[in-house]
């Protein structure tokens, strides 16, 4: 049953967002046919814009035809370039994906890998000036925005170091400053929610007790510290990877990165509505599915989880 709500729930929210991104175009001031036909064009050049785009039917008409197009993948055409805007976003959702892929695997091994030796080395009060560092510097470097922080790496290792491309992706190291300046923040939330988790770990009995028999570090924090870690970067992933998301849609404008948060400002620009409906669509199903799938694998591997929602 468990299971079948999840679904449910899931399937909800993608059904909202499906509503607000068809109703994106009605929602914007003034007359969509007007916008996309141009203010000098004539009533008759108006009148077949809107017949082109079916905003002459009944509301409900529009949602059905725009329902059922989605479910054949037929989006429409882009106004900027007249291409099917499959066609469109097809190179960019590759670039985001890339993108994404490489900030949360980049936030995961530093966040948990900083969490738990930050939490290894102030342990039982210990180090309070390191404690005072890490809490101070997260909090801060935390609170940068993404293109500040994209701005200054260019800066500094792109333009004055000169070891990585400023911008583009005609190197194949052009993803590593951007993915850098995306996993940054999260970086720093994830280090340290696991190092409040690995201190409560390490204040319980049976750790206490393994590091009394002397056993190695490796045994105590692998066998006993990184499952509750692991756990804790789970519970937070989900909103990780919103961040990430959001964060990349200005992280690929500072770098001219060609991905969907670039196809996404210029089709705002240039009111190519189709393709910023689809847009919307696939980054906000991408943060549903993903939260959904990270809530199921937390209960399976959490049992706490499963006794509260029991």
């Amino acid at each position: 049953m468990r299971i079948l709500s999840r679904l449910g729930t899931m399937a909800a929210l993608l059904a909202a967002l499906l509503v607000a991104s068809f109703l994106l175009l009605h929602l914007v001031p003034g007359d969509p046919a007007v916008r996309i036909a141009g203010l000098n064009a004539t009533p008759e050049q108006v009148a077949a814009v809107r017949h082109r785009l079916g905003l002459d039917l009944p509301l409900h008409r529009q949602f059905a035809e725009y329902v059922m197009d989605g479910l054949r993948l037929d989006f429409g055409r882009s106004f900027r370039t007249g291409e099917p805007v499959t066609g469109v976003i097809g190179g960019s959702l590759g670039v985001t994906l890339r993108l994404a892929a490489m900030g949360i695997t980049l936030t995961m091994l530093t966040g948990v890998a900083l969490g738990i030796a930050m939490a290894a080395l102030t342990r039982e009060g210990r180090r309070p000036g390191v404690e005072t560092a890490f809490t101070t510097g997260t909090s801060l470097v935390g609170a940068v925005p993404e293109y500040v922080t994209g701005a200054v790496l260019a800066l500094v290792f792109a333009v004055g170091l000169g070891w990585l491309p400023v911008a583009g992706l005609a190197d194949p190291a052009g993803l590593v400053l951007p993915a850098v300046a995306v996993s940054l923040a999260p970086v720093c939330v994830l280090a340290r929610v696991i190092r409040v988790e690995t201190l409560a770990v390490l204040a319980h009995d049976y750790v206490r007790t393994a590091r009394a028999k002397r056993l190695h570090p490796v045994i105590v924090y692998g066998r006993h510290v990184l499952p509750n870690a692991l756990t804790s970067a789970l519970t937070v992933g989900g909103l990780i990877f919103a961040g990430l998301l959001g964060g990349a849609v200005v992280i690929e404008n500072v770098f001219a990165l060609p991905g969907l948060g670039s196809q996404l400002v210029q089709s705002v620009m240039a009111r190519d509505y189709p393709v910023v409906q689809v847009v919307i669509m696939l980054l906000g199903a991408s943060i549903v599915v993903v939260n959904s799938c990270v809530d199921g694998a937390l209960r399976l591997l959490d049992p706490r989880t499963r006794t509260v929602s029991s």
